[in-house]
């Protein structure tokens, strides 16, 4: 539309789109669920739509202005907007899709690597005819003064991606780094599958949190699939049932990892007898086992049948637990921790090793890159491939004789209480060969 409240008809140089004032109309159903005051503004004053005819032509020129000011890439707002537009266009679904048509040939005309993302263009009309644009927001707006919606746009973008995830990546939106409920988006983004971008006023920026998302150069441990609820979690209501917690699992390319979140608190639904209350911080119990992860045996093998390492972020702490065990979670709202499992699995018939992958990042697994295995009669060499700087932590069952990170020998911590090997990689290096001798 141009803007939120589409072009004036009355401006200078919008007549050659040949916009005309209409007044949107709004759903029962959508109504129903929370009134947007941007979308009763426009009902009440309406919006200069731009002619169907001419909506590449403007599309067109914005963007090649645009790109000509050193713009290189869109995010298009408010596409929600068509389908109450659509009476006396040929109704919402042909809108829908000369629209997002008109865009999408515009984004591949004045853009390299189709940069674009949607955003409030959840209706089926949109999602079914985005052919080109692959990034779609899953949830309303990231509302930082909101303190109810922290908890409910994660469970949203996490329910929202088992249908989203199948058609499009689904994008968590932007967050600030630097506030109470910081790390709960952090880790959402980590496991979300999704990119990372943070909307900070500059120079206000919480960097031990970027740190852990973020590597040096830019580059983030993004995970294969959007994030999704664990199975035992899909009928539960983990924002206002006052009993559930919310798990998201996901795949790195040789571990699974799982967020735990506590997003009780959201607040109630207004056409529903609701006995929960959502006036205090709830502390939470759950369980969290390696069966939370569909699809494990893309990383340990379909014939495996090990055990795996579970990696506890914020305790730091490590475990050996078959796929069918649990550990005990609990949290308050707004809380969050981030587990990594690994499949352990048996080399020279003796050694028991699970790589675990930078552990000060919120998604450890997902700098791990390749492994490789040398047997001999009496040694083995397990070499790891990976990116980013930082400790490295791995399972090990036996204390390695010695270790090296590209070449250069290093010294190691093992914990052999847990049997947990940890190594520094320097500060400086993007990509790394860990090599560990047994």
């Amino acid at each position: 539309m141009g803007y939120w409240g589409g072009l004036d008809p009355d401006a200078p140089g919008t007549n050659k789109y040949n916009p005309k004032l209409k007044f949107p109309l709004q759903s029962p159903g959508n109504l129903a669920h929370m009134r947007d005051i941007a979308m009763d503004s426009m009902e009440k004053y309406g919006v200069g739509m731009i002619d169907p005819a001419k909506i590449f032509e403007f599309y067109d020129d914005l963007h090649r202005y645009l790109v000509s000011q050193g713009v290189d890439g869109v995010k298009v707002d408010v596409q929600n907007i068509l389908e109450t537009l659509a009476t006396g266009s040929g109704g919402r679904v042909s809108l829908t899709r000369l629209f997002q048509q008109a865009l999408e040939k515009s984004i591949a005309t004045n853009f390299q690597d189709n940069s674009i993302i949607c955003c409030m263009g959840q209706s089926t009309d949109s999602i079914y005819n985005s052919k080109q644009s692959n990034v779609t927001r899953a949830s309303d707006d990231y509302y930082p003064k909101n303190p109810t919606t922290q908890t409910l746009h994660i469970a949203a973008v996490a329910f929202n991606s088992i249908f989203f995830g199948e058609v499009v990546v689904p994008d968590w939106d932007m967050f600030y780094s630097r506030h109470n409920a910081a790390e709960f988006h952090a880790v959402a983004r980590a496991v979300g599958g999704c990119g990372i971008y943070v909307s900070d006023k500059p120079g206000h920026h919480d960097f031990k949190i970027l740190r852990r998302l973020v590597l040096p150069d830019g580059s983030v441990l993004r995970a294969k699939y959007p994030g999704r609820p664990s199975r035992d979690c899909l009928f539960n209501d983990p924002v206002m049932d006052g009993k559930s917690l919310l798990k998201i699992w996901n795949l790195n390319k040789f571990t699974g990892v799982i967020g735990v979140f506590n997003c009780q608190g959201a607040g109630s639904w207004p056409f529903l007898d609701n006995t929960v209350q959502s006036d205090g911080s709830f502390e939470l119990s759950g369980l969290l086992s390696p069966a939370d992860i569909e699809y494990f045996e893309e990383v340990s093998g379909v014939s495996w049948k090990g055990d795996c390492a579970v990696f506890c972020f914020n305790s730091g702490s490590l475990s050996r637990l078959s796929k069918q065990e649990s550990l005990k979670v609990t949290l308050r709202t707004l809380q969050c921790d981030v587990f990594t499992v690994s499949p352990i699995k048996v080399y020279n018939k003796k050694i028991h090793f699970a790589p675990i992958g930078l552990i000060d990042m919120y998604n450890s697994g997902g700098a791990v890159e390749a492994i490789e295995v040398s047997n001999g009669s009496s040694n083995c060499r397990i070499s790891i491939k990976g990116r980013g700087a930082g400790r490295f932590g791995a399972y090990s069952n036996l204390k390695p004789k010695f270790c090296s990170v590209n070449s250069k020998e290093e010294g190691f911590k093992f914990r052999s209480e847990d049997y947990f090997f940890t190594i520094i990689v320097p500060t400086g290096t993007t990509s790394w060969d860990i090599s560990i001798y047994y």
